[in-house]
């Protein structure tokens, strides 16, 4: 065999390997009984179930039901930002940052789209990036508490403990018994 025909038969066993997975992630999530449910084509009834595992802790069969569902009804934006959340549940950052970013071509006002960019472009040391985000989200909605416990938080990584200090009193001043925007406050006091 030469090295080419090598790497196919590897590339194409790794693929049956992944399509093999897919395959048995589906069946242990179907029900057993015919009539019990509607059809698993259903892009409906594969998010009931997505949901469903996600509410579960199974991250992996919900991220593969919400893809599937996305297959066959495309460019959901709730589909497509539960897929980049659970993405980025899963450690893939680079992922979930290219589900957000579709989620968000179809929903451009959603703040909690943008607070998820921003999560993932701070996690991954771009702040500018991440502070652009967090600043549409507020121009989206400047009342919710989250958005300026995120900004408080870059702010630390950013050193601008002044600001950030700010940003957490002003989640605390919406949201009372918001207990991680105090805590994160004290450790600045």
């Amino acid at each position: 065999m030469t090295l080419f025909q090598i790497i196919m038969l590897i590339a194409s066993a790794f693929f049956a390997f992944k399509v093999y997975e897919h395959i048995q992630a589906l069946q242990d999530i179907q029900p057993r009984s015919e009539d019990s449910s509607p059809s698993s084509f259903d892009p409906e009834a594969l998010i009931q179930k997505a949901d469903e595992a996600f509410e579960g802790g199974d991250l992996k069969s919900a991220f593969a039901l919400f893809r599937e569902a996305n297959a066959k009804e495309p460019q959901d934006s709730e589909v497509l930002f539960k897929i980049g959340y659970i993405a980025q549940q899963l450690g893939d950052n680079s992922e979930a940052l290219n589900y957000y970013k579709e989620a968000l071509e179809g929903d451009k006002k959603n703040e909690y789209i943008h607070n998820s960019i921003a999560s993932v472009y701070r996690a991954e040391g771009e702040f500018v990036s991440s502070k652009m985000h967090l600043n549409a989200s507020l121009a989206i909605n400047d009342k919710n508490a989250i958005t300026y416990y995120n900004y408080g938080n870059l702010l630390v990584d950013m050193k601008h403990m002044d600001e950030a200090k700010e940003m957490y009193k002003k989640a605390i001043e919406l949201n009372e018994d918001f207990k991680e925007a105090k805590e994160e406050l004290e450790k600045l006091a």
